[in-house]
């Protein structure tokens, strides 16, 4: 078995899960915030069969998204402003880890 964590924006999570239900799969998450702009994400973690962890992967990659975003200031100065210049990040996404889950249970 695997133990997959998505690190996903709140704004994915849902169609993440869903996904992950209609194809038979649970998860479950935390809360939590990273990133340059500390955005809120959440943290899913799924036990997977080592069988099934390409769909899993897929899903997750299917219901996620980045964009670029002005995050605050770079080392240059703005053309007009004595603050640093917003630099173009890229924001969202989903970072995923996969581990060996050497035992599992639910009690």
């Amino acid at each position: 078995m695997k133990m997959v964590m998505a690190v996903v924006p709140r704004d994915d999570t849902e169609g993440v899960l869903q996904a992950l239900v209609a194809a038979g799969h649970t998860a479950t998450f935390v809360e939590s915030r990273g990133g340059v702009l500390r955005e809120a994400k959440k943290m899913l973690f799924i036990a997977v069969r080592d069988q099934d962890l390409d769909q899993v992967l897929a899903i997750i990659e299917d219901s996620c998204h980045c964009q670029e975003q002005a995050a605050p200031g770079g080392s240059e100065r703005g053309p007009l402003s004595p603050e640093p210049a917003p630099v173009a990040a890229e924001m969202g996404g989903t970072a995923v880890f996969v581990w060996d889950l050497d035992h599992f249970e639910i009690y």
